[in-house]
């Protein structure tokens, strides 16, 4: 259970450390079955004890989840054109970044204890969301620096406000705005910017747009210059950092379903399955031993650990082999119950679907339906896919029909695309769109279904 739930990359990286952690596991094609009558029989040819095979102790491989009680090859895979090797985005963490461009500036100790110290407060969106009285408080206690609110300040402004990437150590959303705009070259529509952000942030973000006219006498034109400028900023500056985690990976889906002559082909990424064998060499230690007329203690011991080893191995290699047909027959039934909209990518042909859905027709329990769907991804002809995407619970349709939640919510998303930003459509007369369109659901579901898609509420989704 516990290798069905990792994805490609975890379960390559975990297959790597069993193949170091057991010597007796190996990588290729051979025969396994052949040491089989070996494994059973350590001991019975020299007439001494027999070591039977709950005597071994292989806690460390096995989880607590029951073993499903089949094993079958999966060869339904393909090496063709896989990337085999995973790109990297490997450097420095984005608070490293910070603390190496304090070396650039020439400032006393004090102040570049300062300065240290206000990088570290920095969240991973680049903002300082602590007040400057607290920071004093915190230099004093943790850091024996007894400083004051002014000085801060100033390492802030001078020092921390003029670092990479712009906007970065900003308190706010408003100081992020105005930092990375004073870093531009000055423009008359970026001072009209600043000017806007500086004494009327909040009508701004609230698209206040006709006061913000009146106000600063400006045209239509203007005012949507102005918002042109601002929408190009970052508003985290911190996250876009490429280097803000160590080392970024890339999705490698662990599923590719294409249409061939119109039907659907399912495949499992090849790096789920691996060519691994028992070891030749622990194998024939083995049956030296038992050619051997003298039996030590040491040897005895040594038999003991090779057959842990090779025990482990096998069972090793069993897991795998019902990891692959876990997968696939689980991905194959989900494919199948999605047909219509794996052969067309319209998402309001997703049907409703739970995870008992599909536990109920590969006969598996519901955490094992949910540890495929959680965390693997599938390449699809309409992009790559998390498979947890694919569920979605159900709700009656004006016909009295089962319909999908997915399929409200792609609508929803569709009407909201299509609408009037200059008089976008409020909660309510979405509910009375989706009802006239055969769903009839209440105002407080649509609120919710449009928080759940991301999109803002009406007042927010206005445009000049």
């Amino acid at each position: 259970m516990k290798l069905i739930q990792l994805p490609t990359q975890a379960f390559e990286e975990r297959l790597k450390q069993e193949i170091e952690e057991n010597p007796a596991l190996d990588t290729g094609k051979e025969d396994s079955d052949s040491i089989d009558d070996d494994l059973s029989n350590e001991f019975d040819d020299a007439g001494t004890e027999k070591i039977e095979a709950e005597d071994i102790n292989i806690d460390d491989y096995l989880s607590d989840d029951e073993i499903p009680n089949y094993k079958t090859q999966a060869n339904n895979y393909s090496a063709d054109d896989e990337e085999k090797n995973v790109p990297y985005a490997a450097g420095i963490s984005f608070h490293q970044s910070l603390k190496n461009q304090l070396s650039t500036f020439s400032f006393g100790d004090e102040e570049r204890l300062i300065a240290e110290f206000l990088v570290g407060s920095i969240d991973d969106s680049g903002y300082i969301r602590r007040d400057l009285l607290d920071l004093v408080d915190d230099l004093a206690f943790t850091a024996n620096i007894f400083t004051t609110k002014e000085k801060v300040f100033t390492v802030l402004k001078k020092v921390i406000h003029t670092l990479d990437p712009s906007g970065v150590g900003a308190r706010d959303l408003k100081e992020c705005l105005i930092i990375q705009l004073k870093r531009k070259k000055v423009t008359k529509i970026r001072a009209l910017a600043i000017d806007i952000l500086e004494s009327n942030f909040d009508h701004f973000v609230k698209k206040h747009f006709e006061k913000l006219k009146e106000k600063f006498n400006i045209s239509n034109d203007e005012l949507k210059e102005v918002n042109t400028e601002i929408s190009k900023l970052n508003p985290k500056p911190g996250s876009s950092y490429a280097g803000n985690n160590k080392i970024a990976e890339q999705i490698v889906p662990d599923f590719s379903i294409k249409l061939v002559n119109g039907e659907l082909d399912l495949t499992l990424n090849s790096r789920n399955a691996p060519e691994l064998r028992i070891s030749k060499e622990y194998n024939n230690m083995l049956k030296g031993y038992q050619e051997s007329t003298v039996k030590s203690k040491s040897q005895k011991d040594a038999v003991f650990f090779i057959k842990q080893k090779l025990d482990s191995a096998k069972w090793f290699i069993d897991a795998i082999k019902q990891r692959q047909q876990t997968l696939l027959v689980t991905m194959n039934t989900i494919m199948h119950y999605q047909q219509e909209y794996f052969l067309t990518g319209d998402e309001r042909k997703l049907k409703p679907m739970i995870l008992k859905d599909i536990a109920d027709k590969i006969n598996m329990d519901v955490s094992t339906v949910s540890r495929v769907a959680n965390s693997k991804f599938v390449s699809t002809p309409y992009g790559t896919k998390l498979i947890k995407e694919f569920f979605s619970e159900s709700m009656k349709n004006d016909k009295g029909e089962d319909v999908s939640t997915k399929e409200i919510k792609k609508i929803l998303e569709t009407v909201v695309l299509e609408e009037n930003k200059k008089k976008p459509l409020t909660d309510e007369k979405l509910a009375t769109i989706l009802k006239e369109k055969g769903y009839p659901i209440a105002r407080r579901t649509v609120a919710k279904y449009r928080e759940q898609l991301d999109l803002p509420v009406a007042r927010l989704r206005k445009e000049i």
